[in-house]
């Protein structure tokens, strides 16, 4: 098989788990999600899609009405190793309905060091944060006065964990079950829970071939047996994700 439709495929896969996950919570008239290929065999962007295949955003209701619109996108590529499928980008942004600004927005971008990979912006205005931006003589604050427009607190990078242990689409709907109380089906926790086991146990075991000796070290703890390989695994990233800011 080659190495774009194999892409392809775990890009379809990874599509259909976010359908799966979606419309197991917010109900089957929540768009599909699609894989459309950007460049043949290195990025494939994944979005939710109509039968026209234009983008749709997913509607989150409250009660019976439509309140929230999320707007998802995963660019994926390969890991450095070229062998899983990875996020080279990721967006999910929280629209209060009919208001084209968002509330939120949890970004991530493979290449992120500073600022960091992921992290979460938050739209909302308070003074004291905006007289903190005009403060600084050098670094992203005296830049951004230097456009000529006044600072705002949306434009913060909140740190969240790093590339390892970012959140996920299955916390974010969380986040708003929780605290707004959306509309999800019946069986809404048992998919949620299924689908977030999964992700921490994905995110699990890309931060154990970070770090394989303590990922040992740590079993070695539970009375495992674990031997080191004859030949260490040649690590085609020259930084591990899992140090990353």
């Amino acid at each position: 098989m080659s190495e774009v439709s194999t892409l392809d495929k775990l890009a379809r896969e990874f599509a259909d788990r976010l359908s799966a996950l979606t419309r197991g919570v917010l109900g089957e008239d929540t768009p599909l999600f699609h894989a459309v290929t950007l460049e043949p065999g290195r990025k494939i962007r994944l979005q939710p899609l109509g039968d026209d295949r234009l983008l749709r955003s997913i509607p989150v209701r409250i009660g019976a009405e439509v309140r929230i619109n999320l707007l998802v996108m995963y660019d994926c590529c390969w890991d450095g190793t070229s062998t899983f499928l990875a996020a080279d980008r990721s967006e999910i942004k929280v629209l209060y309905d009919g208001v084209p600004d968002p509330l939120f927005r949890f970004e991530y971008e493979r290449a992120g060091d500073d600022p960091p990979g992921a992290h979460i912006h938050v739209h909302a205005h308070r003074d004291e944060v905006a007289y903190l931006l005009r403060l600084a003589d050098s670094g992203r604050p005296r830049k951004a006065l230097r456009k000529n427009r006044m600072p705002r607190s949306a434009e913060l990078h909140l740190p969240v964990g790093g590339h390892r242990l970012r959140p996920s689409l299955e916390d974010v709907l969380l986040f708003l079950k929780r605290e707004f109380e959306i509309a999800t089906t019946p069986h809404w926790r048992t998919v949620l829970d299924d689908h977030l086991r999964d992700w921490r146990l994905t995110q699990l075991k890309s931060a154990v071939r970070d770090a394989p000796e303590a990922a040992a070290e740590a079993l070695r703890t539970l009375q495992y047996q674990v031997l080191a390989p004859a030949l260490p695994a040649q690590r085609a990233d020259s930084r591990v994700r899992l140090f990353r800011p």
